[in-house]
């Protein structure tokens, strides 16, 4: 599929785009005082990400909830790290397989039809695995792999999908990542040009 007829990706999708992302970078980094910071480290946090994106039906959640979110991430994290679009099928196949995935048109919360692809009654992560699972197999599907990519920003390594036109997009965020690299090229400049 070409990319002129991605730009109509439906807001399901979008939303679950956003979603797996989010979930890819809630992965445990380095903070200030150099621990790791999970952002699914509890339940909690996990209600957090839940609200924060809009899962909606979610329930009363556990510590067997969490654990098995967390390994949902896991393995979204090796579909991002692929060297191959044939790799990257094979885990979300498994994913979504696992995930027992019945795919039933919807209207819920405001929302216009869409399709959700996880079965009545089932297990947040198994919503996300469904969901989130064949979001990124529509970019497989659409020979657009390439656009799951990891910041390259040497401190960063955030998850993000690139939308843009030419898949040129390098940095999870031009304000934060993206400019302070800017920055720090145009001082290096400026101080050599000093000499």
């Amino acid at each position: 599929m070409a990319w002129e007829r991605m730009v109509l990706i439906p807001h399901d999708t979008r939303i679950a785009l956003d979603t797996v992302v989010d979930l890819l970078n809630t992965v445990p980094q380095d903070d200030a005082t150099g621990g790791p910071l999970d952002g699914l480290a509890d339940i909690d946090a996990l209600y957090d990400f839940l609200r924060r994106n809009l899962v909606s039906g979610v329930g009363d959640l556990g510590s067997r909830d969490l654990r098995a979110v967390q390994d949902v991430r896991a393995r979204f994290a090796k579909v991002f790290a692929a060297p191959a679009s044939s790799v990257a099928a094979t885990l979300l196949n498994e994913l979504v397989a696992a995930a027992g995935t019945t795919p039933q048109l919807t209207d819920h919360d405001g929302y216009d039809w869409h399709v959700h692809y996880f079965a009545p009654g089932a297990s947040v992560a198994d919503r996300l695995a469904a969901d989130c699972g064949m979001a990124l197999a529509f970019f497989i599907v659409a020979g657009e792999r390439e656009r799951l990519r990891r910041c390259e920003a040497p401190d960063c390594g955030h998850a993000f999908v690139d939308l843009s036109r030419n898949r040129s997009r390098r940095y999870c965020s031009s304000r934060t990542c993206g400019n302070r690299l800017h920055v720090a090229a145009y001082r290096a400049r400026r101080k050599e040009a000093a000499g």
